[in-house]
C-alpha cells in the first residue's frame, strides 16, 4: 500500500506530496514541529505533544492552522490511512507561502500543515535496548532558543552526521562550561552513585522532552528519586548509568562515550525498569 501524506487540506500519495518553494519552512527553517509514537495501535502522549506544540507556535508568533480537534482527527486519518500499528507520525506547521523576505507576511497569510506517519520494527528498538548504543560529544554550538522545536536542525544534523562517522549512534552536546546540554534528538540522563536519576533542568538549554517529562512520572511510580541539576562531561562518563531519551525510542542505554565505557560496558538495570514500566504509564489515546 502507498504512504499518504496529509498537505494542506489534501490527503496525497507520500512520494507525490510537495509544498511550494516559498513556503518559510524550505526558506528561513520557520516553522515547528513535532513526533510521536503509536505503539499496539495507539498513539502514546499525544495531549503533551499538541500543547508542546501550541508553545512552539506561540513562541514564534504562528497562528495555529486549525483547531486542535480538527487536528487529532487529521492525525488519526493519517495513522490509519498508513495502516501504522507500531510507528510514529511527524507534523510540521510553517508560516505558510510568501513571497521571499526575512519579516513575517500579512498576518492573513495561512500556515502550512503537514502530516505524515509511517511503521517502524519494534525488535530494531528491542536490539538496541538489549546491546546499549555508543555516543560521542560534541561542542554545542546550536541557537539559544532551543527549548522552541524548531525545524532549524543544522547543528543536530551534523552533530548526528559526526557521530555516524565516528561509529555511534547519538552525539552529546557539552556547553563552553564543560556541562552537558543534550543529545542531537534526545535528553541526556544519568545515574549517580547513590542511585538518583539525574538530568539538566528544562528552563533553559534544552528542549522539554515529552518522554523526558513522561519518564519524570514513571520514576515517581516506581520510587526511583530524581535530581535535576547540570552535570559535567566527566561525571557523566563516570556515573553508574547514562541513558537518552526520545519519543520514538523511549530510552536507550548508552553503554560507551567518546570511546570509554561507562560502567561495565553493559545496559543498566535502572533505565530497563523505567522502560518496561512506561507504556503503562504513559497518555494512550485510540486511533
Amino acid at each position: 500500500m502507498p504512504r499518504i501524506a496529509y498537505v494542506n487540506g489534501r490527503y496525497v500519495q507520500h512520494n507525490k506530496a510537495s509544498v511550494h518553494i516559498e513556503d518559510r519552512g524550505y526558506q528561513f527553517a520557520d516553522g515547528v514541529y513535532e513526533v510521536c509514537e503509536i505503539r499496539h495501535g495507539l498513539i502514546v502522549d499525544l495531549t503533551r505533544h499538541l500543547d508542546r506544540l501550541d508553545r512552539s507556535l506561540s513562541e514564534i508568533r504562528i497562528r495555529p492552522p486549525m483547531s486542535r480537534a480538527a487536528l487529532v482527527q487529521v492525525i488519526r486519518e493519517v495513522v490509519r490511512r498508513n495502516h501504522v500499528k507500531n510507528g510514529l507520525f511527524y507534523l510540521q506547521v510553517t508560516r505558510g507561502v510568501a513571497k521571499r523576505d526575512h519579516v513575517f507576511p500579512s498576518a492573513d497569510t495561512p500556515a502550512s500543515l503537514v502530516v505524515t506517519a509511517k511503521s517502524t520494527d519494534p525488535s530494531v528498538i528491542a536490539r538496541k535496548n538489549a546491546s546499549g548504543i555508543k555516543a560521542i560529544t560534541v561542542p554545542d554550538n546550536r541557537w539559544d532558543r532551543v527549548d522552541i522545536k524548531t525545524v532549524g536542525l543544522l547543528p543536530n544534523a551534523l552533530a548526528r552526521q559526526a557521530a555516524k562517522e565516528a561509529g555511534s549512534q547519538e552525539a552529546i552536546f557539552i556547553d563552553p562550561r564543560g556541562m552537558v546540554t543534550e543529545g542531537a534528538a534526545t535528553n541526556v540522563w544519568i545515574v549517580d552513585a547513590e542511585g538518583n536519576l539525574v538530568t539538566r533542568p528544562a528552563e533553559h538549554g534544552i528542549l522539554r522532552g515529552i518522554t523526558r517529562t513522561t519518564l519524570m512520572d514513571v520514576a515517581k511510580v516506581l520510587g526511583i528519586s530524581i535530581r535535576e541539576r547540570e552535570f559535567s562531561r566527566e561525571e557523566m562518563l563516570g556515573a553508574r548509568e547514562v541513558f537518552i531519551t526520545a519519543a520514538t525510542s523511549i530510552c536507550f542505554p548508552i553503554v560507551e562515550i567518546d570511546g570509554i565505557s561507562i560502567a561495565n560496558g553493559h545496559p543498566g538495570t535502572i533505565s530497563e525498569k523505567i522502560r518496561s514500566a512506561f507504556f503503562d504509564i504513559a497518555e494512550k489515546t485510540a486511533i
